[in-house]
């Protein structure tokens, strides 16, 4: 009787350990945070396509890349001084849970002014009503003092393999992660987007470095 009653109590004791463990949400968005053990640049992974887009302008040309898009969608750098510009294009991305990351500026900037990157922040989870996994500078330079105040903020430095406009389709390589603009300078067309979406099976950011090791960039201190 006295066993039956400890086995009772031991097993009823694990029973409430593992209840937080039960209740606790799952997202694969926590998972993916802290990649690296140290503040880093992810830049590549080891297997798959990965295609990102970079948008600080346009809306015709937006609109139009939008409406060619389908899953896996490609995760999309949005700098958010555009999208307050441009609230219906925001809503029509937010209406298709299209994947968002946030666009920053170039990055000696978040040197000269230390609250840039949160200004920034608050403006796009005002928009999108969620904070950014992913954020990228526009000329893909990352200073330490910025790299430390993303890790701080549970954000994801993300690079690029490739930079594409046009012209010739890169060659495909495993890991890769392929930035394309649309920038006040330079902008892909819609034709071009559908010839390097055709050119290989991608993937999302997440699968393409959820299961593999990635590769950084190193930041000198």
């Amino acid at each position: 009787m006295i066993k039956k009653f400890l086995f009772l109590f031991v097993l009823t004791a694990i029973f409430l350990a593992f209840i937080p463990q039960l209740t606790k949400p799952s997202s694969t968005l926590k998972a993916v945070f802290r990649l690296t053990e140290q503040p880093a640049v992810i830049v590549k992974g080891t297997q798959g396509s990965a295609l990102t887009i970079n948008i600080s302008f346009g809306e015709k040309e937006v609109e139009e890349l939008l409406e060619n898009l389908s899953q896996p969608y490609p995760l999309l750098f949005i700098d958010s001084d555009w999208a307050s510009r441009f609230p219906h294009i925001t809503e029509q991305i937010k209406q298709r849970s299209l994947p968002v990351a946030l666009l920053g500026t170039e990055g000696q900037q978040y040197v000269s002014n230390p609250k840039l990157l949160s200004e920034q922040l608050q403006t796009f989870e005002e928009l999108f009503s969620t904070r950014p996994l992913w954020f990228r500078t526009t000329d893909e330079e990352f200073p330490l003092t910025l790299l430390q105040e993303l890790s701080e903020a549970e954000i994801n430095a993300l690079g690029s393999t490739i930079q594409w406009s046009s012209g010739a389709l890169p060659k495909a390589s495993k890991g890769e992660i392929i930035a394309v603009p649309y920038t006040r300078n330079e902008h892909v067309a819609t034709a071009d987007v559908k010839r390097l979406l055709a050119s290989r099976t991608f993937q999302s950011v997440e699968d393409l470095l959820f299961r593999t090791t990635v590769k950084t960039k190193k930041i000198p201190k």
